[in-house]
């Protein structure tokens, strides 16, 4: 008992350590440029220029971290970044391999001190990735989370549960930065795409409050039909304040995502964040026509902020988009 207690004091949680939302302020963002054709077969050629345009406007308001192949693909990567006028000294280029460009999944989870802990810097958590326990070429992925920690200057740990080291992505999360998580029960506690066969749900409920500072856990049903990963949260609902979400619905009683997405607004429904009830805006599944009812309630959202439309119909035919080649670095 005395071992276990001296151990949870060393954790994030207990040294003052949480995870800010992601609209809090960043120092960057990070990318990997695409390479990897077959995730999108006979779509690739206007990938790269979909990343430029993402580059370009990220790279106006902070820094960008770029993950290349080599030399030979920054070279290509700063081509078609100059020809999109997103070629800027807020543009940092960074030579490692890797697989896939979904850094949201295999990068690092970055962490912050409370502020009278200031003095900790930063912490970063490299969860083990297997590539969603579904696809075999991840060697290169899994050293992504640890190069990022080291090139941002943060300390890097590897999350545990027991004695096992815990495999998360970073999609199948999200937080509102005062202590509440959102997750789902079809990517973690499923049998298909089974990422830590021995945790169960109390298991994942106090590694979430030992690393990330999660003092409650809200448990959606599962995800959209189709899904890759098996059931990511950030597919379907999202904070966008302390006590605020968005989440999608679907009001055609014959699509096959109606079900899961009514579970998931029952459970919202009677979810509390901090204590408090959700309020919770309802945004439509994406196709053409809803995209102006999307873009309307995210200004609402975020009065603040410049909305930018990103066209994603190429980018989603590799079972990503925005969020899913991204992951923040929030600023000190």
């Amino acid at each position: 008992m005395a071992r276990g207690s001296a151990r949870a004091k060393l954790l994030p949680a207990a040294k003052g350590y949480r995870m800010p939302a992601e609209w809090e302020p960043h120092d960057s963002t990070w990318l990997a440029w695409p390479h990897f054709r077959a995730d999108w077969p006979g779509k690739f050629d206007p990938i790269p220029w979909v990343y430029a345009e993402i580059v370009r406007n990220l790279a106006r308001h902070e820094r960008v971290d770029l993950i290349v192949n080599d030399a030979s693909w920054e070279k290509r990567a700063r081509m078609v970044l100059e020809k999109a006028g997103a070629l800027s000294d807020n543009v940092y280029f960074h030579r490692w391999r890797t697989d896939r460009v979904w850094t949201r999944d295999s990068g690092c989870i970055f962490l912050t001190p409370l502020a009278d802990h200031a003095d900790s810097g930063l912490l970063a958590l490299h969860f083990q990735f297997n590539a969603w326990a579904k696809y075999p070429n991840y060697e290169f992925d899994e050293q992504v989370g640890e190069r990022m920690a080291q090139a941002a200057g943060a300390r890097a740990m590897q999350p545990f549960s027991k004695k096992h080291r815990v495999v998360l992505e970073g999609g199948s999360i999200d937080v509102n930065g005062y202590g509440t998580l959102l997750t789902t029960e079809e990517c973690l506690l499923s049998t298909t795409q089974q990422r830590n066969p021995s945790m169960d749900r109390a298991a994942y409920e106090q590694m979430f409050a030992d690393y990330f500072g999660a003092q409650s856990v809200i448990w959606l049903d599962s995800g959209i039909a189709g899904d890759d990963t098996h059931g990511h949260v950030d597919d379907v609902t999202r904070f966008v304040a302390p006590n605020t979400v968005v989440t999608m619905v679907e009001p055609n009683e014959r699509s096959e995502n109606y079900a899961a997405l009514h579970a998931n607004l029952g459970r919202l429904k009677n979810a509390r964040a901090d204590g408090q009830k959700l309020e919770i805006v309802l945004a439509p599944v994406f196709n053409d026509p809803n995209d102006r009812i999307a873009l309307n309630a995210l200004a609402e959202l975020f009065p603040t902020r410049e909305i930018v439309p990103i066209y994603c119909g190429d980018l989603i035919w590799g079972f990503g988009a925005l969020h899913c080649m991204t992951q923040q670095q929030p600023a000190r």
